[in-house]
C-alpha cells in the first residue's frame, strides 16, 4: 500500500484518492485541506472549500478562490463576492440559503510585487479536471435543485468543454453527469472588469432573476 508521502511525491493527477466516500460536508472540508491532487496546493495559502447549508436548494459554482479567499479560507469574500451579495439580494435570493463553491479549490496566481494583491491565473484544463471529484462530492451531498455556474471555467467543468456561456447563458439545461439542472452566467469578477459595468451588472442580475423564477421563490 502506498504511503501518504509516496502518493504526494508521485504528484497525484486527481483529487479522487483524497475524497472520503459517503462523507458529509464537514468531513469533506477537513479532507480537502490535505488534498494534493494537483500542484496548485504548493503556492496557495490553503484549500478554499465550499460553504453553505447542506440542504441548500441553490449551489453557485465559480472558477477558483481569489486573493482574499485564499487568505481567509472562505469562498466569495472578496470584491467579486461583495458584488455577488448585492446581486443576490436584488434578485431576492438569500445568500445564507445558498451553497457557494468553486470548480478549483486552490488559488492559482501570478506572484505580485511587494504590497500588491496577487493576480489570479486561469486554471489549466488538467487542474480543473483533477479537482472535479470535490465538486462531484459536494453536488452529491447537497443535492441542490439548481446549480449556477459563474463563468466559463465553471460552466465547462459541469457542462462540458463545448459549452459557451456567451451563447447559452441564462438558460436552464441538464448536467447529466451531475444529475442536476444548471444555469450558466458570467462570473461577478467579469462584471467588475467590464467596460460598461452597469450594463454587465444588469445582465448578470437578469440571469439571477431567471434562477429565482426556476426555483419558484
Amino acid at each position: 500500500m502506498a504511503t501518504t508521502a509516496s502518493r504526494t511525491s508521485a504528484a497525484a493527477r486527481s483529487a479522487a484518492e483524497f475524497v472520503p466516500e459517503g462523507a458529509d460536508l464537514a468531513a469533506l472540508r477537513r479532507a480537502a485541506a490535505g488534498c494534493r491532487g494537483c500542484e496548485l496546493y504548493r503556492p496557495a495559502t490553503q484549500t478554499v472549500f465550499g460553504a453553505g447549508p447542506e440542504d441548500a436548494r441553490l449551489m453557485l459554482v465559480g472558477e477558483q478562490p481569489g486573493d482574499v479567499e485564499d487568505r481567509q479560507g472562505e469562498p466569495f469574500v472578496g470584491p467579486a463576492g461583495r458584488l455577488l451579495d448585492k446581486a443576490l439580494a436584488e434578485a431576492d435570493l438569500a445568500r445564507e440559503g445558498v451553497y457557494l463553491t468553486n470548480a478549483v479549490k486552490h488559488f492559482k496566481f501570478v506572484p505580485a510585487e511587494r504590497g500588491k494583491r496577487r493576480i489570479h491565473k486561469t486554471p489549466a484544463r488538467g487542474e480543473v479536471t483533477a479537482c472535479l471529484p470535490w465538486l462531484r462530492a459536494e453536488v452529491a451531498r447537497v443535492r441542490p435543485a439548481l446549480v449556477v455556474c459563474l463563468g466559463a471555467t465553471a460552466a465547462k467543468a459541469v457542462l462540458g468543454t463545448g459549452f459557451k456561456v456567451s451563447e447559452q447563458r441564462g438558460r436552464v439545461t441538464r448536467a447529466e453527469e451531475y444529475d442536476v439542472d444548471v444555469i450558466a452566467t458570467v462570473h461577478p469578477s467579469a462584471v467588475l472588469r467590464a467596460p460598461d459595468r452597469t450594463e454587465a451588472y444588469q445582465g448578470f442580475l437578469a440571469d439571477l432573476k431567471v434562477v429565482r423564477e426556476h426555483l419558484g421563490t
